[in-house]
């Protein structure tokens, strides 16, 4: 597969990661723990890393406060993209976002098919711009991170950045 317009070169992009979860804690935050470990791996930075609880205001006010950071390029979400009622991070960021980028939902489900099968349906994977960053939310379990960061993020996150920026 050929890159239309390769990248001219690298960017480390400073991110937050955010895991919204009821339970997690930095202990056992394995999803959490594989995004630092792989962004680091690729050359990036974290310049946040939180855990909030599942709860509506509490994911607002978290975007909200992290974007308001000019040292942070990317948000980093995982957990509560499913659709049970305790599940609000895909709705509190599609109502927020200023643009979204809907291929990478479209994308992740149709990679997640290929590894879960019809399970892929009920995934709210989502990404987007919100205040001049870039935003991604994926599904909080380990191979969920991993298959969002190894096959559509770090792959794009240095042509996103700059795109944002141009």
């Amino acid at each position: 597969m050929s890159i239309p317009h390769p990248d001219k070169k690298f960017i480390s992009v400073n991110c937050a990661i955010i895991t919204v979860s009821d339970s997690r804690t930095v202990v056992n935050d394995e999803s959490g723990q594989i995004m630092q470990e792989l962004l680091i791996k690729s050359g990036h930075k974290i310049v946040n890393y939180i855990i909030i609880k599942d709860n509506k205001e509490l994911i607002e006010i978290t975007l909200k406060n992290i974007a308001k950071n000019d040292n942070v390029h990317c948000l980093i979400f995982n957990g509560g993209t499913g659709i049970s009622n305790r599940d609000h991070t895909y709705d509190v960021l599609a109502n927020l976002l200023d643009k979204t980028l809907s291929g990478f939902g479209e994308i992740f489900r149709f990679l997640s098919y290929q590894e879960i099968g019809s399970r892929a349906i009920a995934s709210r994977a989502l990404a987007g711009v919100y205040q001049g960053k870039l935003v991604f939310s994926l599904p909080g379990s380990t191979g969920a991170v991993k298959l969002g960061l190894e096959k559509l993020i770090l792959p794009e996150l240095n042509h996103l950045w700059t795109q944002i920026n141009n």
